[in-house]
């Protein structure tokens, strides 16, 4: 699954942890001051450009060059590591630039939520009737928010299309490998299924988990600065009190009581999905087989493979209801947790509604980038289920046992189909 795109996956992606650790702490305790030593000094957050001169601040070019930088000693080792390997281009050079595309579309997000402060106070004190606005005031800030709006959908756009190529080379180099393989493979059940469609669904899901990961990374990166210095708004907090970096502490905990929440009501899920994967593929194999063999697909032997997945979605259906009802208690909370706990500061009159906005939309950015594993929970069940299949793939290409629940398929390919398929 993934030695066949990325060379020698295993110390890739440690050492690539590894890197982005060092990195980000170089960054945070050498790279910012030596910058600023330089004439690189950052901005204050009150200061900053509401437009697309944002990009251009003397912080963000150093941080540019740096990131740079480091992509390049990072990349430019494994490609002299891996120089044999068909796939070092794209699995190398070409996360590198997925990466920094999904900063710079974060970095998108801190202009639009500098932007909110301006716009927010100018509604707030047109609707109040103070004195001196003006409509071309609001168009002036609207046209801002086009600019940003019309960078944002280049982005967005030309990172599709790249991550599209990017995710058939990945399928294509699995493809490619499995086929290379495919006398060791093709007694496994649904053989051809996995490498058609299981290698498809396996990238493409992989990708967008991957390309989230990355983005809740890129995400508290830069937010959780400006989210740690939007907390001396905060007056106080409702039962607590006075607390220091409030923003941060209840963004945190917010986010590990989702995902505590929903690991816990969605933990036999993974293997219920794999179950059905296997069901269903017998019921397809033996309709198959009767399209050519009029012996094959008679009468009891599909109603009894059509009992067999009729039986796991009934069960899947059971358990994905309470997991869903764990879920969506979580989403309707998660709508007014924020404002709740803002009551007293906003009582108080201490914030402004731009304050409010800007607030509100960095504690949803940190708090989505914590509850990863809340917005990904259902993709990474499915991914997971997915792994479990093609990793028979790797146990007979390696001449490995297969796993229990292919060794009993096998053990039953000429006897009788038991109920849980």
């Amino acid at each position: 699954m993934f030695h066949s795109f990325f060379p020698q996956p295993k110390p890739f992606f440690i050492s690539l942890v590894v890197w982005t650790l060092i990195s980000i702490l170089g960054w945070y305790f050498f790279a910012t001051g030596l910058g600023a030593s330089f004439g690189f000094a950052p901005v204050a957050e009150e200061q900053q450009p509401i437009d697309l001169s944002f990009f251009l601040l003397p912080e963000n070019i150093w941080f540019y060059s740096y990131f740079f930088l480091s992509a390049l000693i990072f990349c430019g080792a494994w490609h002299l590591i891996a120089r044999n390997h068909p796939w070092k281009l794209w699995s190398i050079w070409g996360s590198a630039l997925i990466i920094f595309v999904t900063y710079f579309g974060v970095q998108i997000s801190v202009v639009i939520n500098n932007w909110r402060r301006p716009f927010g106070d100018l509604l707030q004190n047109a609707l109040s009737k103070q004195p001196g606005i003006t409509v071309d005031n609001f168009y002036s800030l609207m046209w801002v928010f086009c600019q940003i709006a019309f960078l944002s959908m280049f982005v967005s756009i030309m990172t599709d299309f790249f991550t599209s190529h990017y995710i058939f080379r990945w399928r294509t180099a699995m493809n490619n490998f499995y086929m290379s393989k495919w006398e060791k493979l093709r007694h496994i059940e649904g053989a051809s299924q996995r490498v058609q469609e299981d290698t498809m669904r396996f990238s493409s899901t992989l990708e967008g988990l991957g390309i989230s990961l990355i983005n809740s990374v890129m995400t508290l990166v830069v937010f959780l600065p400006i989210l740690l210095a939007l907390s001396h708004y905060v007056t106080e907090l409702p039962v607590i009190g006075r607390l220091a970096n409030s923003l941060f502490w209840l963004a945190l905990f917010w986010s590990a009581f989702g995902t505590l929440l929903l690991a816990v009501a969605g933990i036999k899920l993974p293997g219920l999905n794999f179950r059905n994967q296997r069901v269903e593929a017998a019921y397809r194999k033996e309709l198959v087989y009767g399209e050519d063999h009029a012996d094959r697909a008679q009468p009891p032997t599909v109603r009894e493979l059509f009992g067999n997945v009729r039986r796991n979605y009934y069960r899947m259906y059971f358990h994905y209801m309470y997991f869903n009802v764990a879920r969506y208690f979580y989403i309707q909370a998660d709508a007014l947790f924020v404002v709740f706990m803002l009551v007293p500061t906003i009582v108080a009159g201490t914030i402004t509604y731009g304050i409010f906005q800007q607030i509100s939309t960095a504690f949803g950015q940190v708090s989505n980038s914590f509850q990863y594993l809340v917005n990904s929970w259902t993709t990474i069940i499915e991914l997971l289920s997915i792994h479990k299949r093609l990793k028979a793939f790797e146990a007979a290409i390696d001449d490995e046992p297969l796993p229990e629940i292919d060794q009993r398929y096998l053990e039953r390919e000429g006897g009788v189909v038991h109920a849980d398929g």
